[in-house]
This record gives structure tokens, sequence and C-alpha cells, in this order.
């Protein structure tokens, strides 16, 4: 080999999950793979490398919905140049971010306007996967392969946020006054059921005491009329009403409590006491 050409050998490296296009006088040569590889310099040069790693193109679009809200739609896109067609990415596109970007714009505006805002945060998926299977079927000739596309942000003007909020929260209210009104209803139920069961256990613990008193007297009067000859139960019923009085009064006493005493009001107290304790609603005597 002539010494001349020897001498023009240029050694190129390139790196891990990279592809170099290799141009001589311009044209099209060879794709070279990572690591070293030898090219004719000056004939040969290496104009450009294309990296194989996935990369991810955010875009963000902003468009109507159905029901004329305003809306800003986040998309990335996650594509990778294809080895075997790494030509084609070279050389067909100048920009392919510019044309990923177009192609979502395509899509979001044309798939958006159809939906009404809550079906469009509902659609998430339905809207990723249109974007998908545009890109896929479009960028694969240009030599990219597009991974996956995922809607990052659906993000309403804020006043529109603010009026959801508002009625969510009204909503929250709704429910909540419901529940509590519930809780209330309830609550008095209960509450008169225990009042309802407090007042007939305390009635009949007011009619155990009065049977009680009932029947202490009539037993007291028989003993009494039994022990003392020619006693009769009028008699026990004046003294044993005359101690009760008695003891009232002394009772009463403590307190600041102003009664008629005579020997008019004990007498009538007597026929009046006298009168409900010794016969019952029919008239029948009870000490008989």
């Amino acid at each position: 080999m002539d010494p001349l050409w020897t001498g023009c050998f240029c050694l190129q490296c390139v790196r891990e999950k990279e592809v170099g296009v290799v141009e001589d006088l311009g044209q099209f040569k060879k794709l070279i793979k990572e690591g070293p590889s030898c090219i004719v310099w000056p004939l040969q040069s290496v104009v450009g490398r294309l990296s194989l790693r996935v990369q991810q193109l955010d875009v963000l679009c902003e468009t109507k919905t159905k029901d004329n809200v305003f809306i800003q739609v986040g998309v990335a896109v996650q594509y990778r140049v294809v080895t075997e067609a790494a030509y084609d990415a070279w050389y067909r596109l100048t920009s392919p971010t510019s044309q990923i970007q177009a192609y979502v714009f395509d899509v979001i505006r044309s798939t958006v306007p159809r939906m009404e805002l809550d079906q469009a945060f509902e659609s998430k998926d339905d809207i990723a996967g249109a974007v998908l299977e545009q890109l896929q079927s479009v960028m694969k000739d240009y030599g990219y392969a597009i991974v996956n596309t995922l809607v990052t942000d659906l993000a309403p003007d804020s006043k529109v946020k603010a009026s959801m909020n508002e009625i969510n929260a009204a909503r929250r209210l709704k429910e909540a006054a419901s529940h509590q009104a519930e809780a209330d209803k309830v609550r008095q139920v209960k509450n008169a059921e225990a009042e309802a069961e407090a007042r007939y256990l305390s009635g009949m613990g007011v009619a155990r005491q009065r049977m009680a008193i009932v029947q202490g007297l009539q037993s007291s009067v028989a003993e009494f009329s039994q022990e003392v000859e020619g006693a009769t139960p009028k008699d026990v019923m004046d003294i044993l009403l005359l101690s009760q009085y008695f003891d009232t009064l002394s009772t009463v006493g403590a307190n600041s409590l102003i009664l008629e005493h005579d020997p008019a009001t004990v007498a009538k107290l007597q026929r009046q006491v006298g009168m409900s304790f010794l016969r019952d609603g029919s008239g029948k005597d009870l000490l008989s």
C-alpha cells in the first residue's frame, strides 16, 4: 500500500448506544456502531451521531372541550431511533421533535373537542392511545419508533378550577347536612323513647309506693284495733294522720315555707286524707 494513503487512515470512536453517520465527499458512505472505527481522512468524515437511547419530548397543547372550556393538555412522547433505519432518521427529517410535536397537536385538537371536560379527565388513556397510534404509523417511515405516549396533565383555567372546587364543596356540604339531620333525628327519637321509658318506670314506682303505704296503713290499723280494746279504725286513722301531720311540719320547718296551721286546717286535712286512703275509686272501704 502506498505510504501516502497509509498515513490518511483516521480512528474514530463512537460511544455506547450511539451510531455514527459517515460520508464520503458529502455522499453517504456507511453507518458505524459503537467502538473504534477506521475511516479514510480527509475523504471520509463522521458527519453526525444518533443516540439509540429512549428520549422524551414534552408537548404542551392548548385546546377546547365540547362544553367550551379551554384546557392545557400536557403529553410526554417517548421515542428512539431504530438502528436499522438510522439513515432515514438522519437524512429524511430535519427536526424530528418538531414533526412529533405537530402530530401531537393534530391528534389532541381533533380528539379533545369531542369530549366534555369531565369526560376528558376520565379519558386520558384514550387520548394517549390516539396519539400513540398516530405517531407510530407516521414516524416509523422516518426511522423512529414511538415507545409510549402519556397524558401527564389536563389543566383548565384557574377560574374553572375554582368553580369546580366550589361545586364539589357544595355537594359535600349537602351530603354532610343530610347526614347531620339524620343523626339529629335518630338522637331526638332515642331521647323521646328514653324519656317515655323513664316516665313509665317513674309511674310504676309511684304506684308501688302508694300501694305499699296503703298496705302499711291497713296493717297498722288492724294490729292497733286488735291490741287496744274499744279502738275503732277511725280512731287509729286519726292518730296516724296527726302523727304524719307533725312529721310534715318538722320537715318543712327547715325550709322557708309558710303553712296555715290551726285546728280547722288539721280537721280539714284529716277528712281529705281519710277519704283518699279509706276508699278506693269505687267507694269500697279499704280498711273493712
